[in-house]
């Protein structure tokens, strides 16, 4: 009775966020209407099944990340209540099944949203059931991924990435998407999931078969995260943070103490430089050896040439992981700094210098996920400029770690980070690669990413200059999103009405 009860009070604290809940349904919805396609042709050209199988998984692959990152900021922002709870006498085995039970309602919310946009789209197939529990499975593996993640790893922005760095192993080198041969691959969280969702034998499964594995996955995982969170629902004390003339004396203060508590998070500066490393050398070593046709234009004049797909392959993930890394940076420096510029400007911090703070740290993080990715992309491909590619990496990064910066306060933590996901692997994974179609469609022109990404595959194919009209673009959208960030910044960072005696704060 304890645990129903309990569940049912988390699930209302969640509700309260209504946003939170729209972004739960609307996110695997947009992806699956709007990613299936291009995957399925991405999967056909990397060697996978393509079709209607990467169609179907995606409702899968949508359900799972959102049980993810769900599950992570349940437990993350209510660590402090649970260990009250815990003092207070409560069983801690209650407790984490109150918390996976409100998880899993969660979850189960975002599949029935993938699982109605792919029957809207495409429809179950002949096997509904099959679709269905495939779906299911993958939101319980990832809730508990999600929760092991939550109990381990403290910062927000760190545990974010982790769990993208893991679902974007699990999908673009998973069995659809590539080769389902791979011995490598089956190390993979939902590898037989997928393979038994969309009905294709692995010949591998022994002699459980592919649905055994599927489910001693699932239950795995469940075991594993119920014995991580019983473990780490401790009472010990959470760590103390330590709280953080002219404007210009102000920005230099405020971008050293910026930096200094940015230093503190080794697990951050690390992730940002090894997640595209990753992504960079694994994207060269599963692409089939084959050339593909690309549109770019040379002397005024657009033509087709033939590439190499492992070297565009290579070349084209970078940006990829640069704009996921550099809205998460964004949102999250912005995000675990408002109470303190808050602080700051009451005190007498003039604002200018409190965005020029702020903003050159995320730019720094940003940069600093930019220069990993070119340093492996150098050992894997030579674009015919290099400046122009490291400028156009750089816009990229900017630009998208502004997009972050703006996601924040608008959309708190959970639904910023559903967003800050979404938009950059649309724009820059789908609608911007050239691995996918020779030119981008008309409509994607208004995307953030497109001048900068037509300015990067102009310095990857050509050795000279034809895209002015692009690069203006990029710089608009840049300075756009500079001047919105700091109008933004100035509502919900600047000083604040101040509370009157008995006010809530």
């Amino acid at each position: 009775m304890t645990t129903v009860l309990l569940a049912r009070r988390f699930l209302a604290d969640a509700a309260r966020t209504p946003v939170n809940l729209l972004v739960l349904v609307l996110v695997p919805v947009v992806f699956v209407v709007v990613a299936a396609p291009p995957l399925a042709d991405a999967a056909e050209l990397l060697g996978g099944p393509g079709g209607p199988a990467v169609q179907t998984a995606t409702a899968g692959w949508a359900a799972g990340f959102i049980a993810a990152v769900a599950m992570y900021f349940q437990l993350r922002g209510a660590r402090a209540a649970d260990r009250r709870l815990v003092l207070a006498g409560l069983a801690p085995a209650r407790l984490v099944a109150a918390r996976t039970a409100t998880g899993l309602a969660l979850a189960l919310l975002a599949a029935a949203a993938a699982l109605l946009a792919l029957a809207a789209r495409t429809g179950l197939g002949d096997e509904p059931a099959r679709v269905a529990a495939g779906t299911v499975m993958y939101a319980v593996i990832y809730l508990a991924m999600g929760a092991v993640v939550g109990a381990l790893v403290a910062n927000p922005v760190n545990g974010t990435v982790v769990v993208l760095f893991i679902w974007i192993l699990d999908v673009f080198f998973g069995p659809v998407l590539g080769a389902g041969d791979r011995p490598l691959t089956r190390i993979l969280p939902t590898h037989f999931v997928t393979l038994w969702m969309v009905d294709l034998p692995s010949g591998h499964g022994g002699r459980i078969g592919d649905l055994g594995w599927a489910l001693a996955w699932t239950a795995a995982a469940l075991v594993v995260a119920w014995t991580v969170i019983t473990a780490t629902t401790r009472t010990r004390h959470e760590p103390r943070r330590a709280p953080p003339g002219s404007v210009r004396a102000q920005a230099a203060a405020g971008i050293r103490a910026g930096l200094i508590s940015a230093g503190r998070n080794r697990a951050l500066w690390a992730l940002l430089v090894a997640v595209p490393v990753v992504f960079v050398l694994l994207a060269v070593a599963t692409t089939p050896a084959q050339f593909t046709e690309l549109t770019v234009r040379e002397g005024g004049t657009a033509r087709t040439v033939r590439a190499w797909l492992p070297d565009i392959h290579g070349g084209t993930m970078a940006p990829i992981a640069i704009g996921s890394l550099a809205a998460l940076t964004g949102l999250f420096t912005v995000l675990d700094a408002r109470s303190a510029d808050r602080c700051l400007a009451l005190a007498g911090f003039h604002p200018a210098a409190l965005l020029v703070s702020r903003l050159t740290v995320v730019a720094l993080g940003a940069l600093t996920a930019t220069a990993a990715s070119l340093a492996v992309t150098a050992t894997v491909f030579e674009p015919r400029n290099w400046p122009r590619y490291i400028a156009a990496s750089a816009l990229t990064a900017l630009t998208y770690a502004l997009i972050g910066v703006l996601l924040g306060p608008l959309f708190g933590r959970l639904g910023g980070i559903l967003i800050a996901f979404l938009v950059p692997f649309l724009d820059l994974g789908i609608e911007q690669s050239p691995m996918l179609r020779p030119a981008p469609p008309g409509w994607a022109h208004a995307l953030p990413g497109y001048g900068a990404g037509r300015v990067l595959t102009d310095a990857a194919l050509t050795p000279g200059f034809d895209e002015t009209g692009p690069l203006l673009f990029a710089v608009t959208w840049l300075a756009t999103l500079t001047l919105a960030a700091a109008a933004l910044f100035h509502r919900t960072g600047g000083p604040t009405r101040r509370h009157t005696t008995g006010a809530t704060p």
